[in-house]
């Protein structure tokens, strides 16, 4: 589709000239001859970029720029005089202006700009793209009573600086939580920068975090910036900061307190301005009395406590994790989406999840793989998946779990299981004895995986 260009201009001879010159070399062209039109025409068409001249009658083409920035910021503008100055030019620039090319027009430079312009719109809406898809990645998927909790904590505290502890069992999705926070906060149009505490030797921290000068040590050939210098103005990410040695804590404590610091090598003071988030599987505070931990960089971390809870205490949202890991999986890999029946999901649902969020998504990765199914049933869930209560000691197993839906869950199916096998799997008396409907029983039969009881 050929891109549009609106020409303003008040001297006929110049439109004539340029829209001609335009459309041979493919653009399609709109020419007006004030700035009252031009604004008029691009509310009407929305061009992919002006031709703007400043030396017109009415509003002239500066305050036409204004109004082009202020209600049309995604629309490029180049400004053309005959007239120009050297302060004409940078205030136009300052204002927002692409670029300033002087009458008479070169032909060859005004191709050049236009180009330039039109690439340089293509990667904002690229980058703007990428930005909603990452944030889209970043989705927080979950309605339980667990997650929305935590959901309305961060809503609360991502707007503000205050700095951030996640803490949660591995696969819980602390990682989520920091982009999330990052993405709805001030700085969200700046850099999150993460850092894995756990795997930087302790001789390489300083250089990691600080950044080196050139010939600082044998091999450091260029200047490189390290992580706080490129999070400026931005988020640093601490992952599993718990994992840390007490020299990197002491380092990072520093820089932490002070949001100054030298690159390894140099002399000159660098100052910083970022916000800190960091995130840890461990107890900081029983790490503290083994002394493997500083509680002073505890105190100066832990400003507002986040706990991501496991997803065994939010078995809830198994459902939408797993229908959002599906279209996820299906969109990045091509392959037909597919349905979990509702015995399959029961399964899922009482399961322990020791990998968390992160064991589920593999799992539903590899039945997406391996299962040539549309509809993935009980059956196609593999062990240790699949195990269910053992009979014998259902029941006991029920008042053993942590939540009421569970418990609930659990008798239910110990319950319902040993009464088939006292009724050698006949569904009508089985149903008259425990007072059910007869059809309600089946339900449950296939929910919980039971039909190997029913009688043939």
């Amino acid at each position: 589709m050929a891109r549009t260009i609106l020409v303003v201009d008040d001297e006929a001879s110049i439109l004539q000239s340029l829209e001609g010159i335009l459309s041979d070399e493919g653009f399609e062209s709109i020419t007006v001859k004030s700035g009252t039109e031009a604004l008029e025409k691009i509310e009407e068409v929305m061009p992919d970029l002006v031709l703007l001249d400043i030396w017109m009658p009415g509003i002239d083409g500066i305050e036409t720029l204004s109004r082009i920035r202020e209600f049309y910021p995604n629309v490029q503008v180049i400004m053309m005089s005959g007239h120009g100055s050297i302060e004409t030019a940078v205030k136009a620039t300052k204002m927002g202006a692409y670029d300033f090319i002087e009458k008479p027009l070169s032909l060859e430079k005004l191709l050049l700009s236009i180009n330039n312009a039109l690439d340089y719109n293509r990667l904002e809406e690229e980058i703007g793209l990428l930005r909603e898809k990452d944030k889209g990645k970043h989705n927080i998927v979950g309605s339980s009573n667990a997650i929305s909790e935590m959901k309305e904590q961060i809503r609360i505290v991502a707007p503000t600086n205050a700095w951030v502890l996640i803490s949660g069992d591995n696969g819980t999705g602390k990682e989520l939580v920091a982009h999330t926070i990052h993405n709805l906060s001030k700085r969200g149009h700046k850099s999150l920068v993460e850092v894995n505490c756990a795997a930087i030797p302790e001789e390489l921290i300083e250089s990691e975090l600080f950044g080196h000068e050139k010939g600082a040590y044998t091999g450091a050939s260029t200047m490189r910036k390290g992580k706080f210098d490129l999070a400026h103005e931005g988020t640093i990410f601490l992952d599993e900061i718990g994992d840390m040695s007490l020299k990197a804590q002491s380092k990072t404590l520093r820089i932490l307190q002070e949001q100054k610091f030298e690159r390894v090598g140099g002399t000159k003071t660098i100052h910083v301005d970022v916000r800190v988030i960091a995130a840890t599987n461990k107890d900081l505070e029983e790490e503290i009395q083994n002394g493997t931990f500083r509680d002073d960089l505890y105190y100066r971390l832990n400003v507002i406590p986040i706990k991501v809870p496991p997803l065994r205490e939010r078995s809830d949202d198994i459902p939408e994790l797993v229908s959002e890991f599906v279209k996820e999986f299906s969109l990045s890999t091509n392959i037909e989406p597919k349905v979990f029946s509702q015995a399959a999901i029961a399964l899922l649902e009482r399961h322990d999840w020791p990998g968390n969020v992160r064991e589920l998504k593999n799992l539903v990765e590899r039945l997406m793989i391996m299962v040539p199914k549309k509809v993935l049933e009980a059956k196609d869930i593999p062990d240790p998946f699949s195990r269910s209560f053992d009979t014998d000691k259902g029941f006991e197993t029920a008042f053993m779990q942590a939540s009421f839906k569970k418990a609930k869950s659990g008798f239910e199916k110990a319950f319902i299981e040993n009464k088939l096998k006292e009724f050698n799997g006949n569904i009508s008396q089985t149903a008259e004895a425990i007072g059910i409907e007869r059809s309600n029983l089946h339900k449950k039969i296939k929910t919980y995986g039971l039909e190997r009881f029913k009688s043939k």
